[in-house]
C-alpha cells in the first residue's frame, strides 16, 4: 500500500469519528425514506409522456434494491396510484420539499468535510437544493429512457444485420454502464455544487468516482447478503422490508458522505502544495 493510500485511509478513519459520519448517514437515510415515494409518484406520473410504463421504472430500481424492499415499494406505489392517479402537482411539491431536506443534510455533511460554515441564506440554500433535485430527476428520466430505447435499437441491429445473440446479450448488459454513468453525473454535480466552498468541477471527480463504484458495490453486496443470509422478516415481522430499506439508505448515505470527505482531502492537499 502506498503512503498516499495509507494517508487517505487514516484521514477518513479520523474524520468518520470527528464529523460523526455515522450520525449524518442516519439523517440521510431518514430523508431518503421520506422523499422516496413522492419521487416515485412524480416519476410514475411523468412516464406516460415518454411512452414508458411503471414496470420500466421498477425494473431500474430492482437492479440495486435489496431483498423484499421491491415488494414494499411496488405495493405501496401501486396502492397510492390506484387511489388517486392525478398526483402530479402533489408529487412535484412533495418531491422538491422532501428532497431539499435530504440535500440540506448532504450540504451539512459536505460543509463539515471542508471545515466551512454554512452562511448562505435559507432561500439560496433551498434554491440550490431544488435545482439539484430537478437535475437529479432529469438524469433519472434520461437513465430510464436510454435502456428502453437502447433495447429497441439493439433489437433493430440484431434483426437488420443478422448479428449474433451474444451481441444482444452484450447490448442488454450495457444498461449497467449507462446506470453507472448517470450516477457518476449526479454525484459529480452534487459534490461540485452542494458544499459552501468554491471548487472546480474536476475536484469533485474523485469523490464522485468513489461514490459511484462504492454505492453500486455496496448495494449489490447488501442485496446478496439480504437475499442469501439475513432474514429480517423473521426478526422484525411485517416491517422487515422497511428495516432493510432503511439500512440500504444508511449505507448509501455513508458512501455519499465518504465521497465528500475524499474530495475535501484532495482539495486541502492541493491547496497545501
Amino acid at each position: 500500500m502506498s503512503s498516499i493510500d495509507a494517508s487517505i485511509i487514516k484521514h477518513l478513519w479520523v474524520r468518520i469519528g470527528r464529523d460523526d459520519i455515522s450520525g449524518l448517514a442516519a439523517q440521510l437515510a431518514y430523508f431518503f425514506l421520506l422523499s422516496l415515494f413522492p419521487l416515485l409518484i412524480f416519476l410514475v406520473t411523468l412516464l406516460p409522456y415518454f411512452s414508458m410504463t411503471q414496470e420500466n421504472l421498477l425494473s431500474f430500481i430492482k437492479d440495486y434494491a435489496p431483498g423484499d424492499t421491491m415488494v414494499l415499494i411496488e405495493t405501496s406505489l401501486t396502492d397510492v396510484m390506484d387511489k388517486n392517479g392525478k398526483l402530479l402537482s402533489f408529487g412535484v411539491i412533495a418531491t422538491l420539499w422532501s428532497a431539499s431536506n435530504g440535500i440540506h443534510a448532504i450540504v451539512a455533511a459536505f460543509n463539515k468535510a471542508y471545515d466551512v460554515v454554512e452562511n448562505r441564506t435559507f432561500v439560496v440554500e433551498r434554491g440550490i437544493a431544488i435545482l439539484l433535485t430537478i437535475g437529479m430527476i432529469a438524469v433519472i428520466v434520461v437513465a430510464l429512457l436510454l435502456p428502453v430505447f437502447g433495447r429497441h435499437i439493439g433489437l433493430f441491429l440484431f434483426t437488420e444485420f443478422g448479428l449474433s445473440e451474444q451481441f444482444l446479450k452484450v447490448w442488454n448488459a450495457l444498461r449497467w454502464l449507462f446506470s453507472s454513468l448517470f450516477l457518476f453525473i449526479v454525484f459529480t454535480g452534487l459534490y461540485w455544487i452542494a458544499p459552501n466552498k468554491k471548487i472546480s468541477c474536476l475536484s469533485a471527480v474523485p469523490g464522485a468516482l468513489f461514490a459511484t463504484v462504492g454505492w453500486v458495490l455496496t448495494s449489490l453486496a447488501f442485496s446478496y447478503y439480504v437475499g442469501n443470509f439475513a432474514n429480517y422478516s423473521a426478526t422484525y415481522g411485517s416491517i422487515g422490508a422497511i428495516i432493510v430499506l432503511m439500512i440500504w439508505f444508511y449505507l448509501s448515505g455513508f458512501v455519499i458522505i465518504l465521497g465528500g470527505e475524499i474530495n475535501a482531502y484532495y482539495t486541502a492537499k492541493k491547496s497545501n502544495c
